[in-house]
Formats: structure tokens, C-alpha cells, sequence
């Protein structure tokens, strides 16, 4: 098989696997590696477009990377660029054209696009080749935009981006950009149903589930590494563990907004109506045909609940609303679960959620300092939270960080 059968077949097999993924962002970072696999690309970036500004969503740079160290992620800022002609990214996004540029720093006057040095400056890093392309729905509407920097001979020096890597790439990125507009969608009805609990509960904001979803994925990749887990089944439980714990809370839509928007304490009777929103998610997920649903119901059910077993609701089965007669204690109330009887998914959604929450300002509390928040997480390691969950959490903090400045309230 020639070289060029070879890399069309690769883009078939790539194009079919990301049809699988469901998750928006789990999709764009998994595009985004590919196509610099396919290319032998040193870094890149993938935007989405939001209204007349593209927004970086992830950032890939393996000479970064090799500085940072096994198992750390390259961290960026959030940030947006206008779409006009200014820019490459920009250019390419306005016009829906490709560019594939030799040198970054000798772009020839007669284009209107330049290159910005700044961020070479602020990561000792020097750019040369660019292949910069459209992501276009089959409506030829522009959605993103890929962008590869500084593709690599097999010795390693950096070079141009052949014509035959552009058609290739281009041929991939029809794929990818039907793929992403269908995770859009999905992230929109996800959404929606959030905002139907927003009616309610004013915490339960788009943001704040974001965060809390992008925050598991991170915390559950840095502890699956440590568990020696390989990265295609991370890759697949990250998928599914983004969006399902989105859906955390989405039982407060069954809960009373008097309790929920209450500017001040609940009383004893009010919080246990509270505890109430765990089984009634999980109910949502009762009929589980797929593994998404199994892991919302997990997370709905069970986020509550405390290493140390001191959480709610305990062994509940949602669908009577009942205790087992064995899990409840001598004076009827329930037992809660406790360390591995908890779900994965839950124990690190609950870390998540409460990082996040603390983090944030409530109808009922001001934001935390930083410090404060995070002295509370480490003193809950082995009390309410799993503490090998808890040393993924501080591993993985730098990101986590940047994570709340792509999703602020």
C-alpha cells in the first residue's frame, strides 16, 4: 500500500472513531491530536466560532509539553479572536479559505492576515510553518477553525505542510466539523435541560455545570494515569463522564424554589427536602440504555455522599423511594454509602462540584479566597472526599484554574 493510500486510510479510521464522541469538548481535543498526528505537527489549536469571534478551545505544543514534564498539561489562557482579516485564524474563519504559510515571521505584504509574535515571546517558542483550515458543516457554514504549527520531517527539523497533507487534512476536517456540530446539538439539549432547573435553583447555571464537567474530566484523567488505566478507555470514560456530570443536580427541577432560593439557612426540615434531588435525577435515569445513562444516574444518585459515609442519600433505591431494611441504623435513619461503595464517576464529580461551589458566589455566600477553598479540600481528603481523588485534584490545579476563566458566571 502506497503512502498516500495509507494516510487516506488513517482518515477514514479516525473520522469513523470521533463519530462516536458525544462530548463537545472531549471531541475537539481528540480532533485536534489527530490531525497533528496525521501532519507530524509540533503543536496547534482548535477555535470554535461564537457569534463574530473565535474562541480557542485547546492548545497543543509537544516542545511546551517535554518542558512541563509526564503527565502536565499545557495550560492557556482564554481568550477570543475577531473574525476579519487581520489574523490568520481570523482570515480563515471570515473567508472560509486555507492558508498554508512557509514562514510565520515572512508573510508576504500582499496578504492582509499577519502573524502576532507576542505569544512566541511569552513561551520562548518559535513558529514557522502554518496550515491554518475552516471547519465547515455540509450548509458550507463555518463552525472553527484547526490551526497546525510547525510540521516535522522524519529527522525531526521542521518543515513546510505539503499539498498533499493540505487534502488530506481538509478531506479530515469535513468529517470533524459534522462531528462537532452534532456534539454541539447534543451540548445544547444538555444545556436546555439545565436550564430548566435554572428556573429553579439560581446556583444551577450553564457555567457552573460546565466547569463542573470540565474540572471531572481533568481530575479523572490525572487519577486514571496513576491507575495505570490506557488512554483509549480514558479517552471513552471522559466522553461519557463530561457530560453526565453536567447533569449532576438537574433533580433540583423536583425540589421547591422556596427552598432553593432561600437568601439564608435551611432549616433541618427544608434540608432534608434538599437531599431529595439526588434519587430524583436518578430517576430521570432508571430505563439506562447506554453507558451515559448508567454513569448520570451514578452521579445524580450518589454525589452526596461521603468517603467517610457520612453523605446522603444512602442506599436508596429511587424508583420506591425506600431503604433496604439492612441500610438504615438502630434509630430508622439511613446508612450513607462509604469509601468504594461509591461510584468513580461520583466521588470525583463530588470533588468537582464542591470545588466549584466554594469557589463561587451564592445567593447565600460570597466567594471563598483561594486559600480557604483550597485548605477545605485537603482537610476532606479521606473525610468527605476519596483522597487519592483529592491528590489528582491538587496535580491537575493549574488547570483546573484555567478551566474557570473559559467558563466565568
Amino acid at each position: 500500500m502506497n503512502k498516500t493510500n495509507k494516510d487516506l486510510n488513517s482518515v477514514i479510521k479516525i473520522s469513523h472513531e470521533i463519530s462516536y464522541i458525544k462530548d463537545l469538548d472531549v471531541l475537539l481535543e481528540r480532533i485536534l491530536t489527530e490531525a497533528r498526528l496525521l501532519t507530524n505537527s509540533d503543536a496547534g489549536s482548535i477555535y470554535i466560532k461564537e457569534g463574530d469571534n473565535l474562541k480557542i478551545k485547546y492548545t497543543q505544543n509537544d516542545t511546551i509539553q517535554k518542558r512541563l514534564g509526564v503527565n502536565k498539561k499545557l495550560i492557556y489562557s482564554s481568550f477570543s479572536i475577531p473574525i476579519n482579516n487581520q489574523t490568520i485564524s481570523g482570515y480563515v474563519a471570515a473567508t472560509g479559505k486555507t492558508v498554508n504559510i512557509k514562514d510565520a515571521y515572512s508573510i508576504s505584504a500582499t496578504h492582509p492576515f499577519r502573524f502576532n509574535p507576542e505569544y512566541d515571546k511569552l513561551s520562548n517558542y518559535r513558529t514557522v510553518s502554518v496550515l491554518s483550515f475552516p471547519l465547515k458543516t455540509y450548509r458550507n457554514e463555518v463552525i472553527g477553525v484547526l490551526q497546525l504549527i510547525n510540521a516535522k520531517d522524519e529527522t525531526g527539523q521542521i518543515r513546510q505542510f505539503s499539498m498533499e497533507e493540505e487534502q488530506l487534512v481538509l478531506h479530515f476536517a469535513m468529517n470533524a466539523a459534522v462531528a462537532v456540530e452534532r456534539s454541539m446539538l447534543t451540548r445544547e439539549m444538555i444545556l436546555r435541560m439545565i436550564k430548566m432547573a435554572e428556573l429553579h435553583d439560581p446556583t444551577e447555571t450553564g457555567a457552573h455545570v460546565n466547569r463542573v464537567g470540565a474540572y471531572s474530566i481533568e481530575i479523572f484523567e490525572q487519577w486514571a494515569l496513576k491507575q495505570g488505566m490506557n488512554y483509549q478507555e480514558i479517552q471513552r470514560k471522559k466522553d461519557i463522564l463530561r457530560m453526565a456530570a453536567m447533569l449532576h443536580d438537574v433533580g433540583k427541577i423536583a425540589i421547591s424554589d422556596r427552598i432553593l432560593k432561600k437568601p439564608a439557612k435551611l432549616t433541618e426540615k427544608e434540608y432534608e427536602q434538599i437531599k431529595k434531588h439526588t434519587y430524583f435525577g436518578a430517576k430521570l435515569f432508571l430505563d439506562k440504555w447506554s453507558e451515559f445513562d448508567e454513569a448520570a444516574y451514578e452521579i445524580s444518585l450518589n454525589h452526596h455522599e461521603r468517603w467517610d459515609g457520612r453523605g446522603y442519600p444512602g442506599h436508596i433505591d429511587p424508583k420506591t423511594e425506600k431503604y433496604p431494611h439492612d441500610r438504615v441504623d438502630s434509630y430508622g435513619r439511613p446508612i450513607g454509602k462509604k469509601g468504594s461503595e461509591i461510584p468513580v464517576f461520583a466521588r470525583i464529580v463530588a470533588i468537582a462540584d464542591v470545588y466549584d461551589a466554594l469557589s463561587s458566589k451564592r445567593c447565600y455566600k460570597d466567594q471563598w479566597d483561594e486559600e480557604k477553598v483550597l485548605n477545605v479540600m485537603r482537610t476532606e481528603a479521606g473525610k468527605q472526599f476519596d483522597p487519592e481523588m483529592i491528590d489528582a485534584f491538587f496535580e491537575c490545579l493549574e488547570i483546573l484554574k484555567s478551566i474557570r476563566l473559559q467558563y466565568p458566571d
